[in-house]
């Protein structure tokens, strides 16, 4: 089975964020990325995820469709074994031995046609459970890279203020540095002294 869209979105991701490079002099951990490319990719993840959870819905329609094809055959089996019945009591001297035939048929009938229904019972709800799981899959991938750029971006936020406090911190001192200083005066001396 190929790989679905959502996946080929979020190896897609992946890939970008490898390709983005550092600031410089900056830790190996942090990246620029470009805020456009990132949104398109996210907004394409979001219009795919309906349409492979539609799929998976396509794929448990179909197996109603054999469930329903199964329930069918199983009706048409006892029919025909009803059938068969009827035609045998109506012929008196193996009157006996056709009531037994026809319960044997309808028994081993109710038997595959149950067979048949618990069968595709299970596919169905394999593959529901399946969907299930690889869109929760996906979209924790998800939850947790979005996770991993909320925090970067934080961080980078941080640094980036702890650097304009520092530039204001240099400012506010060299203006102090530049600032002429007030000239001490001597101290008034009393009129009539």
């Amino acid at each position: 089975m190929s790989n679905s869209r959502i996946e080929q979105i979020i190896e897609e991701i992946e890939d970008y964020i490898d390709t983005c490079k550092g600031p410089l002099l900056g830790s190996g951990e942090k990246i620029i990325v470009n805020r456009e490319r990132i949104e398109e990719l996210l907004r394409e993840l979001r219009m795919k995820t309906p349409e492979e959870i539609k799929r998976y819905q396509k794929v448990l329609a179909n197996k109603d469709a054999i469930l329903a094809d199964a329930q069918k055959k199983a009706q048409a089996i006892v029919a025909q074994a009803n059938l068969q019945n009827q035609e045998m009591v109506n012929e008196h001297e193996i009157m006996q031995q056709a009531y037994e035939q026809a319960n044997q048929v309808i028994e081993t009938a109710t038997v595959q046609a149950q067979e048949i229904l618990n069968n595709a019972t299970r596919d169905a709800n394999e593959i529901r459970l399946g969907a299930i799981a690889y869109t929760d899959e996906r979209l924790a991938d998800l939850q947790d890279m979005i996770q991993r750029m909320v925090d970067t971006s934080n961080v980078r936020y941080e640094a980036m203020m702890n650097n304009f406090q520092d530039f204001y911190a240099t400012i506010t001192s060299n203006r102090a540095e530049l600032a002429p200083q007030p000239e001490t005066l001597p101290a008034e001396t009393p009129e009539g002294q």
